[in-house]
């Protein structure tokens, strides 16, 4: 029970990634739930990060004298991660910029609700083709 305190890195990586899942699955705002996946990502580089660092670990530059390393791959890897994840958000907003354009809102009740008009319509229009076409 005394470790916990000294975890708190952890605590934060799951309160962050358990708020970004909610944001994601809770909000019908296309634009929060590109927000919820930023946040979400955020918590898993903080937890690579966190599993990076050893307690005592000094930045791995050969010296004689040191002898305990900090592991820098996970550094690394989240510099590359960080990378693709402003990439995939970037072409998510211009995605979301579209459907603005199409119909005119971002709001996935309001999307749907139009999709769904217009297939009823051309269903509608089909099969009026078909009544007159006998």
């Amino acid at each position: 029970m005394s470790e916990l305190p000294g975890l708190y890195n952890y605590w934060v990586t799951v309160f962050l990634m358990m708020a970004g899942f909610y944001v994601v699955i809770s909000q019908g705002n296309l634009v929060k739930k590109l927000v919820g996946l930023a946040i979400f990502q955020t918590s898993v580089f903080i937890l690579y990060i966190s599993l990076g660092k050893v307690a005592g670990g000094n930045a791995p530059i050969f010296d004689a004298t040191i002898t305990v390393y900090s592991n820098p791959l996970p550094h690394v890897l989240i510099l590359t991660a960080i990378v693709v994840g402003v990439a995939t958000t970037s072409v998510g907003l211009a995605l979301v910029v579209r459907i603005h354009e199409a119909y005119g809102s971002v709001e996935e009740d309001e999307i749907q609700a139009k999709d769904q008009h217009d297939e009823e319509s051309q269903w509608e229009a089909g099969s009026e083709r078909q009544a007159d076409d006998r």
